[in-house]
């Protein structure tokens, strides 16, 4: 599926995109300022620790629209 169809996708059901593909997610947001959040993260293997710095990052953008969120692989 094609990055602005995901996109696309989660502004009509105001979800937020969490994804690996950090280069494209970045420049839809700069170019789509209508979407509920964007969360970009380097691969880590450490899933658990990874959802657990999601999770944290996440607590504090409730309420609002058009962010970017970075996680990065700690180290």
């Amino acid at each position: 599926m094609p990055d602005e169809s995901v996109l696309d996708y989660a502004i009509l059901r105001q979800r937020v995109v969490v994804t690996l593909n950090r280069r494209h997610f970045v420049a839809l947001h700069a170019s789509r300022p209508d979407h509920w959040g964007i969360v970009v993260c380097t691969f880590d293997s450490n899933f658990d620790g990874l959802a657990v710095r999601i999770h944290e990052a996440l607590l504090e953008t409730v309420g609002h629209r058009n962010w970017l969120l970075r996680i990065n692989r700690p180290g």
